[in-house]
């Protein structure tokens, strides 16, 4: 079982950067699909991005494109999100999410999740 703990969250002004983390323990990440999730006050978990267990494919949701870069070390078992030109909508609680199996952008498809880091970007 992976345990998943997200930091850099924060407070940034619109059109600033913010990198997050995920580092997981327990097992080494190369076994599993990873992803970045959102959940904004009074709204649904969101996807924002997604992985494969070899970075080899990453995919984005239409919201990030452009912007949000998904990517991770293996070695670090680490999973990153870098994050420009935030916006007052990116405001939410960034949440990294793992699945032995193939990764998709519903929520349902991840066993394993962190606790979640707020980023606020202000207008």
């Amino acid at each position: 079982q992976v345990q998943l703990v997200e930091s850099g969250g924060g407070l940034v002004q619109a059109g600033g950067s913010l990198r997050l983390s995920c580092a997981a323990s327990g097992r080494t990440i190369s076994s599993y699909a990873m992803a970045w999730f959102r959940q904004a006050p009074g709204k649904e978990r969101e996807f924002a991005a997604r992985i494969t267990r070899s970075a080899g494919n990453t995919y984005y949701a239409d919201s990030a494109k452009g912007r949000f870069t998904i990517s991770r070390d293996n070695a670090k078992n680490t999973l990153y999100l870098q994050m420009n030109s935030l916006k007052p909508e990116d405001t939410a609680v960034y949440y990294c999410a793992a699945t032995y199996y193939s990764g998709s952008s519903d929520p349902r498809t991840y066993d394993y999740w962190g606790q979640g880091t707020q980023v606020t970007v202000s207008s």
